[in-house]
């Protein structure tokens, strides 16, 4: 297992090379970078694409030839200033290179609109995400699992019809819709307002007692997770229920029933580890990925200042910087993940064995 561990994390190097290797190269193609964006604010165009799709006539500015649309009125040195204070007065294999040598040291860098390291950056908005991505996976579980043992103890029951239509349904509404219904509902949108429509605590937050804390903290961080957990009832659910109906039907488990084992100690005592193989496996994995996708529309919706959100507006503000620095992250900890959940199927099944597969 250990030389196991070792390829994979020796794979992670290439991986993460490559990552980055494909999105640099993007980049190179993608109009409106950083300096656009400070000149379209100067100029007062507001919006850098404007520009970009042809309202900036050159031939009627004075002969300027910067080369970016909307610098009209700059002088060129103050351009050539701005492209050495980026690092865009090097060629794009040079840029790279630096950066590969720098993310080696974990040196990620500022923003280059904030003047704050992406590393404090990324801390700053990890509570909000922790949360969501937190509790979105436990309550998730809490339900899905017990409801899923229960559908397959009653396959083709029909509360195990009825549960797959209601299941299948919350699938299909999208998140963000959901989490519209519920501000009109619950949050003063147009009936109730029961819940806080803003923010992850109140504004005297400071001032409360232990217990105030608690209690304000899930009062505001109910709606949002609630409207980020409801699509993933549906994938959890069927497949525990699936996983449990493919163990029942085996040959052990007939034995078992037949030398008059109760059903309880047949299912929870035979079953449910075999079962559960897989759902708890991927719970590193589940969580990741609840953790980092999917949230963003939920952090807009309920103004919460996560890690979702800093992704959008540092890949509209094209701030470099933190849209590597945090792709880079989120990288290694997916592909760490991985490995963990391959450490996970060891632990819950020591029958597996990774090296010996290899």
């Amino acid at each position: 297992m250990g030389a196991y561990i070792l390829r994979r994390l020796l794979l992670v190097i290439p991986t993460l090379l490559g990552i980055l290797l494909i999105n640099f190269a993007l980049i190179q193609f993608v109009p409106g970078g950083p300096i656009e964006q400070i000149i379209a604010q100067m100029e007062g165009g507001g919006d850098v694409l404007g520009g970009i799709t042809g309202s900036v006539d050159f031939e009627n500015q004075g002969g300027n030839d910067s080369g970016y649309a909307g610098a009209r009125g700059l002088p060129a040195d103050f351009i050539e200033e701005l492209e050495r204070e980026f690092g865009f007065d090097k060629p794009p294999v040079q840029r790279f290179l630096e950066m590969v040598w720098n993310y080696m040291r974990f040196d990620f860098g500022e923003s280059y609109f904030r003047s704050i390291s992406v590393v404090d950056l990324v801390i700053e908005k990890l509570p909000v995400s922790i949360s969501l991505g937190l509790w979105s996976t436990l309550i998730a579980y809490l339900i899905s699992i017990p409801l899923g043992i229960r559908k397959a103890v009653k396959d083709g029951s029909p509360f195990d019809t009825w549960t797959s239509g209601a299941i299948i349904v919350g699938y299909a509404i999208p998140g963000f819709l959901f989490a519209i219904l519920l501000i009109v509902l619950f949050a003063g949108g147009s009936y109730l307002r029961i819940f806080p429509l803003r923010g992850l605590t109140s504004d005297d937050w400071e001032t409360l007692s232990l217990f105030g804390k608690i209690a304000d903290y899930f009062w505001h961080i109910t709606l949002p997770t609630i409207a980020l957990t409801i699509s993933s009832f549906a994938t959890l659910t069927l497949l525990t229920k699936n996983s449990f109906l493919d163990e029942i039907r085996k040959q052990y488990v007939i034995t078992a029933r037949a030398k008059g084992v109760s059903e309880s100690r047949v299912l929870y005592g035979h079953v449910f580890r075999n079962a559960m193989l897989i759902i708890i496996a991927s719970f590193p994995a589940v969580f990741i990925g609840v953790f980092f996708t999917g949230a963003l529309i939920i952090e807009v919706l309920f103004s919460l200042d996560g890690l979702g959100r800093l992704g959008y507006e540092a890949a509209v503000a094209r701030d470099y910087p933190v849209v590597f620095g945090t792709l880079f992250i989120f990288g290694l900890i997916g592909l760490v993940v991985g490995i963990i959940s391959d450490l996970m199927y060891v632990l819950v099944d020591p029958r597996i064995d990774f090296e010996s597969r290899a």
